[in-house]
Parts: C-alpha cells; structure tokens; sequence
C-alpha cells in the first residue's frame, strides 16, 4: 500500500500519476462544446411525446387522425407503429409505447413530429384520449399485499435472460445468498450474547444532468442515425433495435460531447421513439425532455427499504446475520434495478465478516415511473442500512464504534459473505490512513449553545464495472496517436485525460499527442458504457493493449531504419532513441512505414476476469462477485442545531484506493463529486410519488439539491492498492466515493442527537422529531 501524491511533473518523466489537464476543457468552459441539445440537421422537426395522466388504466380510445391533420404535423406515432418489448438484459417487459394498458403517469401514449413547437403541442393537444381508471398499487407495500392487482397480468409471457429465486405476480424478481447451514445459522441465534433487528427506507434520487435526455434521429437508406446524450452507446443501439425488430447493424449511435449521466443515460428512453418518427416523416426528428419530463418519466436512484437482523457475541462479534432488500422496479424493468439486484446482496457483506447469512434482494414492480442506475446504484442505501445498523449493535453490547468495525472488518485473505477471498484487502490501512488525520478518541471542539455535535466512521469494499471493452490505436502520418473507442466521456475526465495517459505512457509519448475520436459505434468498437466506475479500468484497459500492439511495430520499424536490435531502443517524448543517441520521429516511422508494412495500427480488447466465488451460497443473480476491487474509508464531523434541525458538516475526511493514481487531480474531482451527490441523497433530495402516482417534484424549484454552500473541504488521501488488471494497476475511482456518505452522515447525526434517524433523507423534520424523541429538545 502506497500513497500517491499530486505531481504536475512526474519525476520518472512519464506521464502516469500526472494531473494532467483535460483535453476538453476548454471548449466546455468557453461554451464552444457542442451537446447533443446544440446539435441540428438542416430539415429538423420537431418531437414530442404525449403522456398518460393516469397510474393505471385500460386504453378505450386513442385516436390521433385529428393531430395528422393539423397543417405542419409530419408524423404521428403509436404503440402499432413499434410494438415489440425490450428490456435491460434481464426481464424483456417494456414497450415503447402503451398498447392496451397504461401502467404509470407519464408512460408514452403516442409522439408527434412537427414544423415547430406549438404546431407540435398543438398535434398533442387534438389527440383523443379515453383511459378506463383501474386500482393503482403506488407503494411497495400496497404492490405485495395479498389483493394487489398484477402490474402485468402477463408477466408470464416475458422474455428471461435467467432464472430467478422467485418471480410472481408483483415480484418481478428475487435473488439471494444463503451462508453456511440452517442448523449453524439457527445456532447462532441461540447462542448470540445480542440480537439487534432494525428496519431502514430510503427516497428515489434524481441523477439531475444539466443536459436532459435529448436525441436526434434520421432514417436514410434503410439505415437509422441517431445523435443522443449517452452514457452506453450500443446498449443504446442494441434497445433502439430490439424494439423495432431490425438487426442491431441498422442502427448507428453517435455522441456529442454529453451534460452528465451519472446511470441514467444508460437505456434507450427518447431514442427508438425519435427513429419511429424519422422513418415516418423521412425527416430527421429532434426530442428534447422538459426538466419536468426529465424528473417524472426519466429512470432514478429506486426506492428502497432494507430489514436487517444480526447475531453478536459479547466481545464484539458478528455470529449471524439476515437481510431483506427490497427495491422498486417501477412499472418496468427498463432500468438496471433488476440487473443489478445481486448488488444489494453482494454490498450487505462485501466489507465485514459474515460467517453465517441469509440474505434476499426483492425487485418489485409499482404503477410509478421506471427506476434507474444512478451512481453506485443500490450501494449507498444498502451501506446507510448496515452501518447505521452497525451502530445500533456497538450501543447495544456497549462497544466503540470504531473498535467495532476493526474487529469485524474484512482483512488480506479473508472472504465475503459469498465466500469470495479478498487478496488485497487493505480496509484496516484506510481506516488508518483516516486515523492520521482524524483521531477517534481526540475530544470535540465545545458546541456553541442550542448546538450538538457528533462524528461517524465507515469503511467500504467496492466493485469496478467488469463489462467488456475493445480500442483500435493508430499512429498518423504526422506522428500522433489516435484512439479509437467508443467509450463515452461524460464529465469525469476518464477518456479525456486517463485514457489518454495510459496510451501516451504504453507508447512513450506526450499526452497531447494522443487524441480521441467521438464515439460512434460505426467506428469505435464495442464499449460497455460509462458506468460503474469502469472506463478507466476498462477501456483503458483495452487501450493500453492496443498501444502495445503499436508499441511493437514502432520498435520493429525503428530497429530497422536505426540499424539496431529492438532490446536497444527506447520510446520517449514520442521518438524512438537508440542506445548509441541516435534517433527518429514517430512521424518519420509512420511515414518510413506506409509503404513498406503498411499503416501502423493495432486492436486491444479486454473484459476482466470473473470473481471467484462459492457458487452454492449466490442464486438467481446476474452479479455474483466483484471485480477491481477497491477499499475506502470515510469520516465525518457534523453539528445539528436543536431548534431548527439543520444539519452542518464540520468536516469530512476521505482515504481512497484507487489501484494506481493516473490522474490526482481527476481522482479529486470525482471524490468531491461523488461526495457532494451523496450529501444530497443524506440531507436533502426525495422524489417524491402522491397517492395517484404523480411525481411532485417537477423542478428545482421543490427539489432540493446541495450547492457550494453545503460541501466542506474535502481532506483526501489517495492510496494505491495495484489491481493486477487494470492498466498499470488502476481500478475505478468515481462510483466508491458515494456509496458511504449517507451511512457516515446519518450516523455523526445519529450520535450527535444520541437517537438513531433510519430513513433518508435526514431532513430537518426528521432530525427535530429525533431530538425530541431523545429529550434533546427545549
């Protein structure tokens, strides 16, 4: 384990480790980038979707010949025009429009394209509408209840990519891990010195891009092209063609610079609508979500309520434990709720000592809008529930908190709750590397009148995204680099700065000599999206590869035109240098090299290798272990004001294995990113869902996010713990930062008030019927 430091210049004269700047930073801060929201063809219309108003319904009547016949109207589409399923690789349920059912506020009715805007609101507005209003179940609660109504009565039919544990009526799917035997984990129970049991619910979470969803498609030659903000382009053209039944090669998906995504610009949403009515109008059609479209139809961060029960010994040890997650799909399983419902299983044991578990994840289906990935998808809740939990147990037996977590936390060579061995493991060097910086047993500063205060620590285990990647490098004529990938830059400096790092370090030149194309899946190869913290790891992965590739024809060209062996050359600052001092440009090797051999190019793909795991104790997941992975610690220091309930963080240190460091001052972007979006699902943001299945909030006008005002500084220690995958050792930095933020915020309020707070967000209501439930309060 190392600490890695910030250098402008790294000493060794490489570029790793570099704070390098970003290669599009200037066009983004001088307005000069072109988003998809910029971006016309000549010839463009107009799109707009019209909405169900209702939770849950029967279609009696849609009749769009009124809209067609409105002068300007291009095109008009419905559920005939493109009636396939399609769904995120697991449950196939989702059309692109409602056929005979409507199954949320705000499901797609029918899409218009027109000349302008108001022709188009106008098209909307003629459309006739007739929904038959049936029972709607809103809340999870209501959805499992023994005389629910079936979202899908057909759920049946469905197209699987699986088995599941369960699946039934509104339980779209059950996975879980069961460790260790019936008899010990009854036995365990028996015999524990503690049994703690808590309960623990959380809000959906908007991801909030300033860029809404947008697309642009047109249909040429029996070919459709679309222009979208992404995060995933070929998820993008693999949805966009399963709904309309066409092979995925008819479909090209080219990104503009993207407006954030944060999970939510995985899926294909506005796309296979706009291809629909691009076909239909052969013009090319533009959809551009309202911010209110964006808060109310758009996937987000699921709901959840998470029960936990564990079994402890007096001195302090974890015996037993059982867990029940249970996540909101929504009406769909458009998003990765599904997908990554083996997650939750995986995040209640990735961190502590588990040695007996039982532990199911239950993804179940509402009338309300599909939820969605959002960074570190269903992590930072399960986290919040364990170590809030965690606290709860420390008070009951009367333990530290801390010495707590050190006698249970997971150390080199022990394994996970699915029997997954952590070679690496080095969470005790975080907890640490916090130490050094934040002493636990030091005494607080006194509180100010009317004013408490309170402090928490968590330790996290986290996954990198495994999904495959491929990359083409070539070297130019003039001596540059250029990548080819379809890996989406989407604001975290991944592309932009790491990757190229990694491909100027394979190869021995500069940074800025190394470009990146626009991706385009026409050209870049398959890429498995931004998301999960992935891009570095594995895209860059699959770079480094191909720079290799080209590494080896430079020096085989350079041996030959230097007159010396390969073993006596070296690359640097982008020439290939003999041991004699004699040397050549990599632009007069490209051009040596075009006639000769031919174009200097290779190919590298890379998709990591799957985690090892005891396979009997992990059933009906998609996600069985985790790979890359890193290890974290947070603290926090927080003051709550008795008469109002806000609540301040004093201060928030952060230790952060990031494998090796390819960029500091990236790598502390993302952790203050990450930190911030997490203060927002701890303190303030909620969607919230009324009783007929509206969402209330529509703007930032209710929905509270963090400002500046909120996020104190940020006392970082980046260490390094090589992945022996990643390029050069690196793992995902981008998603770990969050995950434990609302667990370790709510437990500095939870001591500082001396009452446990066990739903999010902690809002100033909470945090006041708190104080007076502990007689904190005047």
């Amino acid at each position: 384990m190392t600490i890695a430091h910030s250098p402008e210049v790294n000493p060794s004269g490489r570029v790793i480790g570099v704070s390098s700047g970003r290669s599009d930073g200037v066009e983004k801060v001088t307005g000069q980038a072109v988003y998809t929201m910029d971006f016309e063809e000549v010839g463009t219309l107009v799109g707009m979707v019209l909405r169900s108003d209702v939770a849950r319904g029967r279609v009696i009547k849609l009749n769009i010949e009124p809209a067609q016949r409105i002068p300007g109207v291009r095109a008009v589409a419905t559920h005939v025009d493109i009636p396939h399923l399609s769904g995120m690789s697991v449950v196939k349920d989702q059309p692109t429009f409602a056929s005979d059912m409507v199954r949320y506020v705000g499901e797609p009715l029918a899409a218009v394209a027109a000349d302008t805007a108001d022709v188009a609101r106008r098209a909307l507005a003629a459309i006739e509408v007739e929904i038959e209003k049936l029972p709607a179940v809103i809340s999870m609660e209501e959805a499992i209840a023994p005389d629910a109504p079936d979202v899908h009565a057909d759920w049946q039919s469905y197209e699987i990519a699986m088995e599941a544990d369960y699946r039934g009526g509104n339980i779209v799917w059950q996975n879980g891990i069961s460790r260790g035997s019936d008899a010990e984990f009854a036995r365990a129970f028996e015999t524990a010195d503690a049994i703690v049991e808590d309960f623990f619910r959380v809000p959906r979470q908007n991801q909030t891009p300033i860029e809404p969803h947008v697309s642009i498609a047109s249909y040429r030659n029996g070919r459709y092209v679309v222009h979208t903000s992404t995060q995933f382009p070929y998820m993008i053209r693999e949805r966009t063609a399963e709904l309309l039944n066409i092979p995925p090669s008819q479909v090209r998906v080219v990104v503009p610079t993207v407006g954030g995504g944060f999970g939510g610009k995985l899926d294909a949403i506005l796309e296979p609508i706009a291809c629909v009515l691009a076909r239909k109008s052969r013009r090319p059609v533009k959809i551009l979500n309202t911010r209110e479209e964006e808060f109310a139809t758009t996937g987000c961060r699921e709901n959840a309520t998470v029960s936990l029960r564990t079994a402890v010994s007096s001195d302090g040890r974890i015996l037993a434990q059982s867990a029940d997650v249970r996540s909101d799909n929504g009406a769909y399983s458009s998003g990765e709720t599904v997908v990554c419902a083996g997650i939750a299983t995986l995040a209640l044991g990735c961190t502590y000592r588990i040695p007996l578990a039982r532990y199911t994840s239950k993804v179940i289906y509402t009338n309300t809008p599909p939820t969605a990935a959002f960074r570190g998808v269903n992590g930072p809740y399960c986290v919040f529930a364990v170590e809030n939990h965690i606290e709860h147990i420390a008070r009951t037996i009367g333990m530290d908190r801390r010495e707590f977590r050190l006698r249970n936390v997971l150390r080199k060579g022990d394994a996970m709750v699915n029997g997954q061995i952590l070679d690496d493991a080095c969470l005790v060097e975080a907890l640490e590397s916090v130490e050094r910086r934040a002493t636990w047993t030091s005494s607080q500063s006194p509180c100010p009148p009317g004013k408490l205060r309170g402090k928490a620590l968590v330790p996290l285990s986290w996954l990198t995204n495994a999904g495959p990647s491929e990359a083409s490098v070539h070297l130019t004529e003039d001596g540059s680099i250029m990548v080819m990938s379809a890996a989406t830059e989407i604001g975290t400096g991944a592309v932009t700065t790491g990757i190229r790092q990694i491909v100027a370090e394979a190869l021995g030149t500069t940074v800025d000599q190394v470009r990146i194309s626009a991706p385009d899946t026409d050209g870049g190869g398959f890429d498995n999206g931004a998301q999960g913290s992935r891009t570095t790891f594995g895209a860059g992965a699959a770079s480094k590869r191909a720079a290799l590739v080209v590494r080896e024809q430079i020096l085989r060209a350079a041996a030959e035109m230097l007159d010396c062996s390969l073993d006596a050359i070296e690359l640097s600052g982008g020439r290939a240098v003999s041991d004699t001092g004699t040397s050549v440009s990599f632009e007069q090797i490209s051009r040596g090299s075009l006639w000769k051999t031919g174009p200097i190019s290779g190919t590298g793909s890379f998709v990591a290798s799957p985690a090892k795991y005891a396979e009997a104790t992990v059933t009906g997941a998609m996600v069985t272990g985790l790979v890359g992975v890193s290890y974290h610690a947070h603290y926090a220091e927080v003051e709550v004001d008795t008469a109002t309930g806000t609540v301040e963080i004093l201060r928030y240190v952060v230790a952060q294995d990031v494998g090796r460091a390819i960029n500091p001052a990236m790598i502390r972007g993302q952790v203050r990113g990450a930190v911030t979006q997490g203060v927002g699902y701890a303190l303030f943001e909620e969607v919230r869902v009324d009783q007929s299945g509206h969402v209330l909030d529509t703007g930032f006008e209710s929905y509270r996010v963090p400002t500046a005002w909120d996020i104190p500084a940020i006392d970082l220690e980046i260490l390094e713990s090589p992945s022996a995958e990643g390029p050069f050792g690196a793992k995902g930095v981008a998603e770990p930062p969050i995950v434990p933020v609302a667990a370790v915020l709510c437990a500095a309020v939870s001591d500082a008030i001396g009452q446990a707070i066990t739903e999010l967000p902690v809002t100033p209501f909470r945090v006041l019927e708190a104080i007076l439930a502990a007689g904190q309060g005047d």
